[in-house]
């Protein structure tokens, strides 16, 4: 499996970093809010939400902030053996890689994960962080190995999921999403689950228990209330969801509500 050599989040408007010469490691950063920019082996990369970039060690770049912009992202530094450069093309690609990601949010969610066990560093976190890198690379990988997907079907997909951003209180099935992209409801599921690795309903929780969070934290509203909010009419359904995608209970982060 790939050794991670460290993670970090950059972030802020006087980002800049340079490496003339290269570094010893692979360098796999995945921009998460904002803009940035990556002149790597001199060329131009901007990197927005949902971009991921692979700069391959020993590769000179330099990176900068946009003026006026504020960015966050997240960077892995990685070193590979020739077994592992083999077992993925990706790898053996001599020259960085950049797209937009179609399986951004599983990927954010992984990346988020590795860092989160990078920084607070619990028994075997190393163990886990090469498994978890190691997904990551082949996520990516398999996007690579398809090549960039059409245009129009990004397209599509991106409206459908700005259409769940909007509406995740609401009951959201292939056939609204059929309708949203004027296709039917068979090709909007099977679109929607060949670019971003997860179905309709699977978006559609995780849409509502990023807003429970904030909601258990923040508002002065019980479980039952958040959950009714949210269009869940069954609190314990409410409460499996939120332990299943969250890994935490509802009960936990009410007790932890501020005053």
């Amino acid at each position: 499996m790939p050794k991670v050599e460290d993670v970090h989040q950059d972030n802020g408007a006087e980002w800049y970093e340079q490496a003339e010469t290269g570094k010893d490691c692979y360098l796999l950063t995945l921009a998460t809010y904002g803009k940035c920019i990556y002149w790597v082996d001199g060329e131009r990369n901007i990197m927005e939400r949902g971009d991921v970039l692979l700069i391959p060690a020993h590769t000179p770049y330099y990176g900068k902030s946009v003026p006026t912009l504020t960015h966050t992202k997240t960077v892995v530094g990685f070193s590979v053996s020739a077994e592992d450069a083999g077992a993925l093309p990706l790898l053996r690609h001599d020259r960085p890689y950049k797209r937009r990601l179609g399986r951004y949010e599983s990927v954010h969610e992984r990346i988020r994960i590795l860092r989160e066990q990078w920084n607070d560093r619990p028994s075997y976190y190393e163990l886990m962080a090469q498994s978890i890198l190691t997904e990551l690379l082949i996520d990516i990988s398999r996007e690579f190995d398809r090549g960039l997907i059409q245009s129009e079907k990004q397209r599509h997909v991106e409206h459908m999921k700005r259409h769940v951003e909007r509406h995740y209180r609401e009951k959201i099935t292939k056939e609204v999403l059929g309708e949203v992209i004027d296709r039917t409801p068979n090709y909007a599921a099977s679109l929607f689950k060949e670019v971003t690795g997860r179905t309709i309903s699977e978006c559609v929780h995780r849409q509502r228990m990023k807003r429970a969070v904030y909601m258990l934290e923040e508002s002065r509203l019980n479980a039952a209330e958040i959950a009714e909010f949210l269009g869940y009419k069954d609190v314990s359904y409410f409460y499996r969801m939120f332990k299943k995608i969250t890994g935490d209970s509802p009960s936990a982060l009410l007790k932890d509500r501020r005053d």
